[in-house]
């Protein structure tokens, strides 16, 4: 009997069933209850009850009527282990063992040892489940099944991946084949140990991959707990790539399986990982929901692998809460489990979560030495993420404790150094996502050392990374599914609990409501942090804030220097400006020097002659909110609004306000950093580069269209034949010359595919370098051909949109030790130029060149056959902000940005040569940059 068999197998058997009377229905019942105990656990509990009475007075032969028996009775006892109840699971598949072993039938006792395995694996045994699948595979061989032998191996290689990475690939890398790959009821189990191996590897990508694998080969199978485990994992390794919408579409998947079940582990396990991902998109309040219920439902398997992670969920949560001692006592309880488990993941984790808890619990020297464990254990097993994550916590240890700086320390501080460290480390992880916060550390520690040029980028790529990880549609759908969850909780309660599932339908009308004004206050935000003028910030706070809420008084105060007194730097008072006030930061009757002192919101809502102190030149108000200004463990200000009438803000309004004020103290804090920038051409050219990328992405997104066009189209037409192979062998008879013919088909099919997904890879790596290079400034050795080429073929989507073409001759030998990045950002102005101003129609040329190098230097130009450029605008041409075409798509930036780029980073001169036949740009530019140069004056040439 198969151990998983396929849909069409189960029709067939379905389709007998009814036609079958007496003891002719047992084999079918006994096979169909075996196929159905995952599938339809309910229907294989009644078609086990029906054979068991057939059974009970049948005239089969005692050893056929056994084997039925002990079938059934494995049945029952995957029925009991799938409910949680491990003693009685453990206890129906030993007698089933017992049965087969005094009948010799290896293939029965393989499928008892098989359950009483993942029994044990429930209940945190792993070392008695080791031995289970040994005795497994140990009866598969005696009986020939290679496939019962593959599953057991699988399974035992999946496990010793958590054990010890490098001795778990060292044994089992080379020990499954193709052909057992493409089997689905042994690649579940295959795809799930390459999954699991390839995510302790911090190859998330490679591991979703094989786990979408895995979820696909057991749906097909019948083996739903693993579908629902895979699409869990597939979440996962999403939510540790900050993808979080799609890691909650898997979330949501997982859930959508195992609710029906009522299976515990199953619903647990969704709810804990739901849990963490929402946590992750600050829905702190859904997390903490989520997670007792799933500790509640895990409890009876406190042992498991399972519960282990709802407890490194339950300390993360606890530390983004600010609750220490409870994130401490998780995370020792973790590292118990750990130690019982032997998962090293859990080893490095649960340190990490310590040392972050005893830092702010004032214990650094414990707090340091635990991390470093945590970091070294990480690095021995190759867990990139594990990895970054202890770095970041030894990076916030010396940020709050002064403590000696490391060995060989390569940056200005011990913070900046170990946050360097992480990031070398996270460049290594296939498609992670840097999160938000890792580059706020950076640009905290930058404008501390006074390098605002860092701190300015690191800012940018922060809020890159959180309009990435945190988009409105990953938080539509973690309130959608929190509320789907509720009313299913709602729906299953008796008759007794209607009225609660009235509430909980208002309550999502509520929620709507509320996801109405969050993408309402999103986008304002939006609007608020774009603003680098203080003042522009105050005047769209103030207008947002009488939009939103009854508000007769508005104030904004700033600490002054030292924080021993706090100013009114912005306030209106029924639609009349107030005069600035400044408050003793003691002050004990003003609520907004209070409000400063305690970091904590303040709300008034109905207030006497002593709650409220008055300022001069303003009127007496029945309520007040007041909120600190806070970025990150910075407090900038405070900021008040106040009504005339009683119980003004409720918690809606309260919720609205306090976020206004986040947006406010993230856009202060940018204009003020941005005052102190004294480098304003710099801060362009970063936003340039931003920009120049997105126009990267889309070129490259419509080149990728067609080779990728094309391989769909041929594999959709592969797929066809196939069909109508299958139909012609399924039907009078396959033809050897049909079958020749699908072959020849097949192997042309291949050919074009591999052609074409080849010339997609060509661009995407050329993409990813050209991407690399375009973020960064970093020096490197490049070839001169290679990056003009990757350039080229960033912008043709361009190009020929607009009928135009250009032509590249570059030699392949010339090297240089520069910046690619800035390079192909010059390149890339010179196109966007001639494509904006030198073209009045299509059918233009332009040509891309570079002459051999001599005396250390290269010359490269730019030539288009345009229009040419006007003499009265030629000696403007390099100004900053000089352009013929104001609100036609010309920022003036673009001619500016190339000249700073070329004179003063690559050190180098630029020329340009222009007639009514055309425009040439010339760049002389060192083989090698130096380290230092001062900008030269532009050559123009008429």
């Amino acid at each position: 009997m198969d151990m998983f068999a396929l849909d069409d197998v189960l029709a067939d058997w379905e389709a007998a069933l009814p036609a079958l009377r007496g003891d002719a229905r047992l084999p079918v019942l006994a096979a169909l209850a075996w196929q159905l105990r995952q599938r339809d656990t309910p229907r294989a509990l009644e078609l086990a009850a029906e054979g068991l009475t057939l059974l009970a007075a049948t005239a089969l032969r005692r050893e056929q009527a056994e084997a039925l028996t002990a079938r059934f009775q494995l049945v029952q006892a995957e029925a009991t282990w799938l409910q949680g109840k491990l003693a009685a699971a453990d206890e129906q598949a030993a007698r089933a063992g017992e049965r087969y072993a005094r009948l010799q039938d290896n293939i029965g006792q393989a499928d008892a040892h098989w359950l009483r395995a993942w029994v044990a694996i429930d209940g945190g045994d792993h070392a008695r489940a080791e031995a289970e699948l040994e005795y497994m595979a140990a009866h598969a061989r005696t009986a020939g099944d290679v496939q019962r032998c593959a599953i057991a191996d699988a399974v035992n290689a999946r496990w010793s991946v958590l054990h010890d990475l490098p001795r778990a690939q060292q044994r089992w890398a080379q020990r499954f084949t193709r052909e057992e790959e493409q089997q689905p009821a042994v690649a579940s189990w295959i795809y799930d140990y390459y999954g699991l191996a390839a995510s302790q590897a911090s190859d998330f990508g490679a591991a979703s991959g094989h786990y979408l694998h895995c979820y696909e080969a057991a749906l097909e199978t019948g083996q739903l707990r693993m579908a629902i485990t895979a699409a869990i994992n597939i979440g996962l390794d999403f939510t540790i790539l900050n993808d979080h919408e799609a890691a909650l579409q898997w979330m949501e998947t997982a859930l959508e399986l195992a609710r029906p079940t009522g299976w515990p582990r199953s619903i647990g396990a969704c709810l804990m990982h739901t849990a963490d991902t929402m946590r992750r998109l600050g829905r702190l309040e859904a997390t903490a929901e989520l997670l007792q219920e799933a500790l509640l439902i895990l409890a009876p398997l406190s042992g498991a692998r399972s519960y282990a992670t709802a407890l490194h969920y339950l300390g993360d949560l606890s530390l983004d809460r600010g609750e220490y001692h409870a994130a401490l006592d998780a995370f020792r309880k973790l590292e118990q489990r750990a130690d019982a488990l032997r998962h090293a993941d859990f080893q490095t984790i649960s340190r990490r979560g310590q040392a972050h808890a005893l830092c702010f619990l004032e214990r650094p020297q414990e707090a340091l030495a635990i991390a470093e464990r945590a970091a070294a254990l990480a690095q021995e097993q190759n867990n990139m993420y594990n990895h970054v994550a202890a770095l970041r916590v030894i990076s916030l240890i010396h940020l709050r404790h002064a403590l000696p700086a490391p060995a060989g320390m390569t940056e200005a501080n011990p913070t900046l150094h170990f946050l360097h460290q992480a990031l070398a480390v996270a460049g290594h992880i296939n498609g992670y996502t840097l999160p938000a916060d890792l580059h706020d550390a950076l640009a905290r520690e930058y404008a501390l050392i006074g390098d605002y040029q860092k701190a300015y980028a690191s800012a940018q790529l922060a809020a890159a990374a959180r309009q990435k990880t945190h988009s409105q549609d990953a938080t539509n759908r973690a309130i959608a599914m929190q509320v789907q969850h509720q009313t299913e909780q709602a729906r299953a309660e008796s008759s007794h609990h209607r009225q609660l599932a009235d509430a909980e339908a208002r309550r999502v009308q509520l929620l709507q409501q509320t996801t109405t004004t969050l993408e309402r206050l999103s986008a304002i935000g939006q609007e608020i942090t774009t603003h680098l003028d203080a003042a522009a910030v105050f005047q769209a706070l103030n207008r947002h804030v009488q939009a939103l809420l009854p508000a007769n008084s508005l104030a904004i105060y700033m600490c002054d220097p030292g924080c021993d007194t706090i100013s009114r730097v912005f306030g209106v008072e029924n639609g009349q400006p107030l005069a600035g006030n400044t408050i003793d930061i003691g002050n004990p009757r003003a609520n907004a020097a209070r409000s400063l002192r305690e970091r904590a919101e303040i709300y008034v809502a109905d207030a006497g002659p002593e709650d409220i102190f008055l300022a001069p030149g303003t009127q007496v108000m029945a309520s007040a909110l007041y909120v600190p200004l806070r970025v990150g463990e910075r407090i900038l200000g405070v900021m008040t609004v106040q009504s005339l009438q009683a119980h003004a803000y409720g918690e809606r309004e309260r919720l609205i306000f306090r976020t206004l004020c986040a947006y406010g103290a993230i856009a202060l804090d940018n204009a003020e950093a941005y005052r102190q920038l004294k480098d304003a051409q710099t801060q362009l050219v970063s936003q340039e580069k931003l920009a120049a990328l997105g126009a990267l992405m889309a070129g490259v997104a419509h080149e990728l269209n067609t080779p990728i066009g094309n391989s769909l189209l041929i594999a959709s037409t592969l797929l066809q034949k196939t069909e109508e192979l299958e139909a012609q062998m399924n039907g009078a008879g396959l033809k050897r010359s049909a079958l020749a013919a699908y072959l020849d088909d097949a192997r042309k099919a291949h050919e074009l595919v591999m052609r074409g997904l080849t010339s997609a890879a060509g661009l995407v790596n050329s993409f990813k370098q050209v991407a690399v290079d375009r973020t960064t400034e970093q020096r490197r050795e490049f070839n001169l051909a290679q990056v003009s080429q990757e350039v080229i073929a960033t912008m043709m989507n361009r190009i020929r949109a607009s009928s135009h073409r250009i032509e590249v001759d570059v030699p392949d030998h010339i090297a240089l030790d520069s910046y690619p990045g800035p390079y192909g950002q010059v390149i890339a102005n010179f196109i966007n130029n001639a494509l904006l101003h030198a073209f009045a129609a299509g059918g233009g040329s332009m040509w891309l060149r570079a002459q051999p190098p001599a005396d250390g230097r290269v010359t490269v130009s730019f030539r288009d056959n345009g229009s040419g450029i006007a003499p009265e605008h030629v000696s403007r041409i390099f100004d900053p902000f000089f352009t013929t075409k104001l609100g036609q798509g010309g920022s003036g930036l673009g001619l500016s940005i190339s000249y700073n780029i070329v004179t003063s980073l690559m050190g180098g001169q630029i020329a340009v040569h222009t007639s009514p036949q055309g425009t040439t740009f010339t760049l002389d530019l060192p083989l090698t940059a130096p380290e230092n140069k001062l900008p030269a004056a532009p050559q123009i040439y008429h």
